[in-house]
């Protein structure tokens, strides 16, 4: 074995270039598997990285299939389960932190109490909340901050324990510090800090852990030692029966499912799962169209050395030996290449996890490379060596010793039907058309997605984010402050529109609730005639998102509290409640408070939640008879964006210099909506890149091997006459037929493949014609470049110089 793996090291030494296209192509290969398999293992193979986070589960509820449950029917559920040893219950909050320094917005954890009981995590510094520290609303202000969030905000003082901090203007003691592995129960969600959700009323002003219909919480639990899933579920169902039977307006129908933990159920975990499938299958395409390109190599390698292998015979090697030398070079070059990708995959994968994937928000993705990383790439090199290393072994087994010593390689047979060499470079080509399709449709989807009709417009706006609770602001004092800033950014030279919403549409937040018709008495979730999104905005919103108004009027500052409650749906909501637009205006509904609410205006549709969503009816109500202290002026000026910028700071400074201001672009504000498509174009745009390189070398390859061996046959052609043209087809047409062949099954295999990006980039469709097109574009192109050296060769020859030599 040391003797062959000295005479690999020679060989590999003698020919420096067909070594590094080996290993960089085999870099390319295995590092792209280990990056996306890393973010696969860290989002969807692996529980969370928790003390026994096997048995950890998430409890999504159904019907509607929604992730959120409510606080009392999770007390109910905590307190009653036999299955499971804890239930633990969260919610993903934003509110002002002043530590005495600089006040700023920080995002952190509503938690019950015995939140991290059920997580199984001990702190680094101090102590955790616990059970016993709730005592009834507001009974417990205290603070465990982020192991992050204690390095960068207090510079890892161990002091900070015992200190005061305010939150939205009320005292909380800070009793400890989350290890650093720890980050929550939410992949994606990196929060500062965790607080007692028994503490709500002071954070938000309101109190919904008595309210059983009010679905705000995520909730996880712990499943005892021998207690399956199926098990723990049919469990917790029998007491949402219980809860269905006791409580028949709220739970009617109520069901559980146990979902995994860590992407907020399926909400997050369905698209997550189905777009990392398709990005690892078409990794491993990757993969395999390395190997059949190294495999196509390794053979013309092989034949080239046909000589050299016969004398070695003739000397009395046996034809294993021979072989096992070949792989001896294959496990060289795959070790090499893997350790170059896998250093690659690393380097990303670390930026990756440090990268702040939304500015000014919490989202971040842990993908950091771990030992199932190093494992399974090393177990991809072990395969791909064997796999591009094995190759030649019919030309080893079926080699005559004799003929190639007395012929030389001119004797070396060019085959004329199907090869091996020909099959592994169709496989190249389609997996690269499969690579360009995905890609094409990911980008035509995200073009679409950019300029697609939202139900507002983003371009030309500017959004000034800030929340009055957490400056202290009374439900009164935010009404007056609020027409006050609005009526001072109006008076901002260029402005021509302004108004404001609690949250604008396709943000983190958002709200709804049942409706129900007019007269309906009773009042359980199965009565409602629709579940629609619902906005707080100000007169004069609409004007300024640039929603139009399909009928009725928009609402006035005479629409206040004393006034009759009013709502301007859309369209979608006409239909579904009241059948057509026309007969919406002057219509009546009724909320799930039994509220009655007339409806004075329609506006179009929108998109409110997420871009892939199908139309989902809304409501917005007049902000005077619905006070919200989170607030989002949409403003739209002639003036340019840092200009808008720099006045909307200093008008609302001038009102509140304490006030925490959040002012970006719409189109910056939408970074989370479009995060999804973004990402998949980009990953995708890769691959297809990847995908094409290895298909110009495959090409190139296969034509430069068939010309260099073909050359004495085609000299012949051109001395008894032959064309160029005839030349050129003799030469290059099997390469050009093998090219048609792969990139006709990659196009359809492609177009299959596409459809999941349905679910992740908007309005992404495999059946674009100006996708079709592209690809074939793409590939003729390929092609044509992978081709043209060798046709310059082959248009070139003289046939006198080779006849000379022959």
């Amino acid at each position: 074995m040391r003797g062959d793996l000295r005479y690999a090291l020679r060989q590999l030494r003698k020919s420096p270039g067909f070594a590094a296209t080996a290993i960089l192509t085999l870099a390319i290969g295995i590092g792209a598997n280990a990056l996306v398999f890393s973010v696969l293992n860290a989002l969807v193979l692996n529980p969370l990285p928790l003390l026994h986070g096997d048995r950890l589960v998430f409890l999504q509820r159904t019907p509607p299939d929604s992730p959120t449950q409510s606080y009392p029917d999770y007390r109910d559920m905590r307190d009653q389960t036999s299955a499971l040893s804890g239930l633990a219950a969260y919610r993903l909050n934003s509110a002002g932190l002043d530590t005495g320094k600089n006040p700023a917005r920080i995002w952190f954890y509503e938690a019950s109490g015995n939140y991290f009981d059920v997580a199984g995590v001990q702190p680094y510094l101090g102590r955790f909340f616990h059970s016993a520290d709730e005592h009834g609303p507001n009974s417990a202000p205290y603070v465990v901050l982020s192991y992050g969030y204690w390095q960068s905000q207090f510079g890892a003082d161990p002091r900070i324990v015992g200190k005061t901090v305010q939150i939205n203007k009320h005292p909380f003691n800070v009793i400890g510090v989350a290890p650093e592995t720890f980050r929550g129960t939410e992949l994606f969600f990196s929060p500062a800090l965790w607080v007692p959700m028994v503490n709500e009323n002071q954070i938000d002003g309101w109190n919904y852990l008595e309210e059983r219909g009010d679905h705000t919480l995520f909730v996880i639990g712990r499943m005892k030692p021998g207690v399956n899933v199926a098990a723990a579920e049919s469990d917790l169902n029998v007491i949402a029966n219980h809860l269905a039977a006791q409580y028949p307006q709220t739970n009617q129908g109520l069901q559980l499912r146990l979902v995994r933990p860590g992407l907020l159920g399926d909400a997050l975990g369905r698209p997550v799962r189905a777009f990392l499938g398709g990005v690892m299958l078409l990794a491993a395409l990757i993969l395999l169209a390395t190997c059949a390109n190294l495999g196509s190599l390794f053979a013309a390698r092989a034949a080239d050395r046909s000589r050299e292998m016969a004398i070695r015979m003739a000397l009395g090697s046996t034809r294993q030996r021979i072989l096992r030398q070949l792989l001896s070079e294959a496990a060289i070059l795959s070790l090499a290449g893997g350790v170059l990708g896998v250093q690659a995959a690393a380097m990303l994968l670390r930026w990756l996890s440090g990268w702040q994937v939304i500015p000014n928000s919490p989202i971040q993705v842990p993908v950091n490379p771990d030992a199932t990383t190093y494992i399974v790439a090393l177990l991809l090199a072990i395969v791909s060596g064997v796999l591009f290393g094995i190759t030649p072994i019919r030309q080893v087994f079926r080699a005559d010793a004799y003929q190639l010593v007395k012929a030389g390689t001119s004797a070396a047979r060019v085959w004329r039907r199907l090869t091996l060499r020909d099959a592994l470079l169709v496989v190249q080509i389609a997996v690269c058309a499969v690579l360009v399709t995905s890609s094409l449709v990911a980008v035509r989807g995200l073009v679409r997605s950019l300029h697609s009709n939202f139900g507002f417009s983003p371009e030309g706006a500017m959004l000034a984010k800030f929340d009055l609770k957490s400056a202290g602001y009374s439900e009164a004092n935010a009404e007056r402050f609020q027409r006050e800033a609005l009526e001072s950014v109006q008076r901002i030279p260029g402005v021509h529109a302004a108004g404001y919403i609690n949250n604008v549409p396709l943000s983190v937040s958002y709200s709804d609730t049942l409706v129900y018709a007019n007269g309906t008495t009773d009042f359980r979730p199965l009565n409602s005639v629709a579940d629609a999104m619902y906005y707080k905005v100000s007169p004069g919103y609409f004007g300024a998102a640039g929603t139009t108004l399909l009928a009725g009027r928009d609402f006035t500052w005479h629409d206040d509290a004393k006034s009759p409650k009013l709502a301007v749906v859309n369209e979608t909501f006409a239909h579904k409640v009241f059948g057509s637009v026309g007969n919406a205006i002057g219509g009546h509904f009724l909320k799930g408070d039994k509220s009655q609410i007339e409806v004075v205006g329609v506006v179009q549709d929108g998109k409110y939640r997420s871009l892939t969503e199908e139309q989902q009816p809304a409501m917005f109500f007049p902000f005077q008879q619905n006070t919200d202290t989170y607030t989002t002026l949409v403003v739209r000026a002639n003036r340019s964006a840092p200009q808008l910028a720099t006045a909307l700071q200093k008008t609302l400074a001038g009102l509140d210099p304490g006030l925490p201001v959040l002012i970006e672009t719409w189109p910056a504000a939408l970074d989370t909506a479009l995060f999804a498509a973004r990402a998949a174009t980009v990953a995708l745009g890769v691959m297809g890149m990847l995908g094409a390189m290895l298909a110009v070398t495959g090409v190139f390859g296969m034509a430069s091997y068939t010309v260099s061996k073909r050359m004495r046959e085609l000299g012949i052609r051109v001395a008894l006459g032959a064309r160029r043209k005839e030349v050129l087809q003799a030469a290059l047409g099997r390469s050009v037929k093998l090219l048609c062949a792969g990139s006709i099954a990659g196009l359809l295999l492609g177009m299959a493949a596409s459809k999941v990006l349905e679910s992740v980039v908007y309005e992404a469709t495999p059946r674009d014609p100006l996708v079709i097109c592209g690809v074939i574009i793409a590939m003729v192109l390929l092609g044509t470049i992978a081709a043209w050296l060798p046709a310059r060769r082959a248009a070139g020859i003289d046939p006198a110089i080779l006849l000379r030599e022959e």
